[in-house]
């Protein structure tokens, strides 16, 4: 049974009878699906719609707790109070959790909170847990994990520069197209509905010494086709125009860069070339 703590996320606390009110207007997702043993996947965006945060929501008596970045808690905390207004709620960071996470089919420890990866059934359970938790696999294991289902994370998202569906968020359950408005929805349903994604953040191989983050990806021609942010050991997830995900050779640096679309991913169909081409 795989588990491993990750000690790069923390968990912020919202709690206050208007909790569940006071967050749906605020994040991409439909809040009042979290309850015990089932977890909400969603966003903070800029009012233009750009990704700011991400986090996962649990509910756990009468509190939400948002599993997220843990470089980034106190700062989606601090935001969110800004608009509490006259709302009957509270907010803080909650340093007596640890996050842990589960996958490999085994199912989470007793005594803890967990709940599914709303993500993926392979992304197995989030898990947090106030008192000591055997782990038998470590932090690095899970980020190769989930670098193999090629699952976005906050390292490879640029804030107030990526958007929702460049990110995967509606494949992996990050939106709610029914729950009425929410800071940032104009754009994220604008890109939707008219067909706007020109890029994606995609899983890729890599051949050759991985290149820092950041690294632009160019073709033969050097061209430039997007950058390359996080990886290990021969896998990586890189932003890509899909203009680029034809079969042309890519580099990174000194390495060569293979898209690896996973099954999960929606590409838009390609368009047929105009008559007499």
């Amino acid at each position: 049974m795989p588990i491993a703590r990750l000690p790069a996320r923390a968990v912020v606390e919202l709690s206050g009878e208007d909790r569940v009110g006071f967050l749906q207007g605020l994040v991409s997702n439909d809040v009042a699906l979290a309850e015990p043993g089932r977890a909400v996947f969603a966003a903070l965006l800029t009012p233009q719609g750009k990704w700011l945060a991400d986090f996962f929501i649990l509910a756990e008596g009468e509190r939400l707790l948002l599993e997220t970045e843990a470089a980034g808690a106190a700062a989606v905390a601090q935001r969110l109070s800004r608009f509490r207004l006259r709302s009957k709620v509270a907010l803080r960071v909650a340093d007596e959790f640890a996050v842990h996470v589960v996958w490999g089919g085994a199912a989470p420890p007793e005594g803890a909170i967990a709940a599914p990866d709303p993500r993926l059934a392979e992304a197995g359970f989030r898990v947090l847990a106030t008192a000591p938790i055997a782990a038998d696999a470590t932090a690095e294991d899970w980020d190769r994990h989930r670098l193999a289902l090629g699952l976005p994370e906050a390292a490879d998202l640029e804030p107030e520069g990526t958007i929702l569906l460049e990110a995967g968020f509606d494949e992996l359950s990050g939106i709610s197209w029914t729950k009425g408005c929410y800071m940032g929805q104009e754009l994220t349903a604008r890109t939707r509905y008219r067909g706007l994604l020109k890029r994606r953040i995609l899983p890729v191989r890599v051949e050759g010494a991985l290149p820092a983050p950041g690294t632009p990806v160019t073709d033969a021609a050097g061209a430039a086709q997007g950058e390359l942010r996080s990886g290990r050991d021969g896998r990586a997830m890189a932003l890509l125009r899909l203009a680029a995900l034809d079969g042309r050779p890519l580099t990174a640096g000194e390495a060569r860069i293979a898209p690896d679309v996973p099954d999960w991913v929606k590409l838009p169909e390609p368009k047929p070339a105009p008559a007499g081409e």
